[in-house]
C-alpha cells in the first residue's frame, strides 16, 4: 500500500511538472560543426569550449577547417566605489565583467563587428567582515563568468555561416593556382 502512494505521488509531481511548462535546458541549436577560436586565453576559455563541445561542436585548430571563427579580443573586471558611509568609508562596490570579441564566416574576409558581454553586481563592503567579503566578491564574478559563457552560446546560436560559399583560404588557393 505503501509504494503504491508513492507511485500516486510521483506520477502527480511529473504531471504536474509537465503541466506548468516546465522544461530541462536542452542542448543550444547551433548551425555549424566545426569552431575556430582565436586571441588570448581568458578565465572563460575552459567553460565556453566545455559548453561548445556539450553541443557538438568541435574545436579546431586552423582557421581552415572552421565553420565560424571566433576571436577573443578582450576580458575586464573592475570594481568601482558605489556608495560611501558619512564618514568616507566605503560601504558599497559596483563589480564589472566585460567580454569583448568578434567573429568571421570562412568564406568572408572582413571580421563582424566588435560585441561586448557585460555583466555588473553590486556588494556591500564591511572592513570587519573582510575575508568574507572576499570571497562574496569572487563568487559574483564567477556568477557573471558563468552568465557570459551562457551569453556567448545564446549569440552562437543566431549564426547561420553559409557553406554553399567558399571559403576565402580556398578561394586564396585557388587565386595562386591561376597565377602560375
Amino acid at each position: 500500500m505503501h509504494m503504491r502512494a508513492t507511485r500516486l505521488i510521483l506520477i502527480a509531481l511529473l504531471l504536474a511538472l509537465t503541466a506548468c511548462g516546465f522544461k530541462m535546458r536542452g542542448i543550444a541549436d547551433l548551425k555549424f560543426n566545426t569552431l575556430y577560436i582565436q586571441g588570448p586565453t581568458i578565465s572563460i576559455s575552459k567553460p565556453f569550449k566545455r559548453q561548445v563541445a556539450v553541443n557538438g561542436v568541435k574545436i579546431v585548430s586552423s582557421a581552415d577547417q572552421a565553420d565560424l571563427l571566433l576571436e577573443i579580443m578582450s576580458e575586464a573586471q573592475e570594481q568601482r566605489i558605489l556608495s560611501l558611509s558619512g564618514r568616507g568609508l566605503v560601504r558599497e562596490y559596483e563589480l564589472f565583467y566585460t567580454v569583448n570579441f568578434r567573429l568571421r564566416d570562412p568564406s568572408s574576409e572582413t571580421w563582424g563587428d566588435v560585441q561586448s558581454i557585460k555583466g555588473r553586481r553590486e556588494i556591500t563592503y564591511d572592513d570587519s567582515q573582510l575575508l568574507a567579503k572576499q570571497l562574496e566578491q569572487e563568487r559574483l564574478y564567477n556568477d557573471m563568468k558563468d552568465d557570459a559563457v551562457r551569453e556567448l552560446l545564446r549569440r552562437l546560436v543566431v549564426q547561420r555561416p553559409d557553406k554553399s560559399k567558399p571559403r576565402a583560404a580556398d578561394l586564396k588557393t585557388l587565386d595562386d593556382d591561376t597565377v602560375e
